[in-house]
């Protein structure tokens, strides 16, 4: 079945909230022992283990979203997604600032495909390959949706934050960190780039 615009943007929106999400280059702590292929595969194994165990438990939309948050806080490196997607506004924002936008934007996530999940209970996805892409690894999953065509995701993951974590993910070529840097880059400009407001509406936002 040839999936429709609605059903791709839909996909598209329930695996951004996992991850996701530009190549970047900045700055990790190299571990003393590089990440396996293993590794690499065994933590996407675990993120869809979560991911079916919280939109299949019967949980309220409320708590589904707490448990989204918790998720990412476990296997993703936040941080990172944070500074990618603010962009260069993170340069000149203050530590204080840095800490209160990725709080926000970690729950602000949560929130926003949270409610895209419960459409799909019963998804299935199997881990068919990994290579590594210069200090990182991409692990390829295919995700097999009810009544829909399967379709490939790519995750980007890495320990050089001193865990093993995923901090980008690319689904049928798209990359969706790259799509939330500019959602987030023309929130802030609607703001006149006041980054403490924006921080303060991102809190209600998703």
């Amino acid at each position: 079945m040839t999936p429709t615009p609605t059903s791709l943007i839909d996909r598209r929106r329930f695996l951004t909230g996992l991850g996701a999400l530009a190549g970047t280059t900045l700055l990790w702590p190299v571990p003393a022992r590089a990440m396996t292929q293993a590794e690499a595969r065994a933590l996407i194994d675990i993120v869809m283990q979560d991911v079916r165990r919280i939109i299949n438990s019967g949980r309220s939309a409320s708590q589904m979203f707490g448990d989204f948050e918790q998720l990412f806080q476990r296997h993703g490196d936040i941080p990172v997604i944070a500074r990618s997607v603010l962009g260069p506004p993170a340069r000149s924002a203050s530590p204080a600032q840095m800490s209160a936008f990725t709080e926000a934007f970690r729950g602000y996530m949560a929130r926003k495909y949270g409610r895209q999940f419960r459409r799909f209970i019963g998804a299935t996805v199997q881990v068919t390959g990994a290579r590594q892409i210069q200090r990182h690894w991409e692990v390829i999953s295919t995700i097999n949706m009810r009544g829909e065509a399967p379709f490939e995701v790519r995750w980007h993951v890495s320990d050089r934050s001193g865990r093993h974590l995923f901090f980008n993910l690319i689904i049928e070529g798209v990359n969706l960190l790259a799509a939330e840097r500019q959602e987030i880059g023309t929130m802030l400009e609607r703001r006149g780039g006041n980054l403490d407001r924006m921080i303060a509406d991102l809190r209600q936002a998703g």
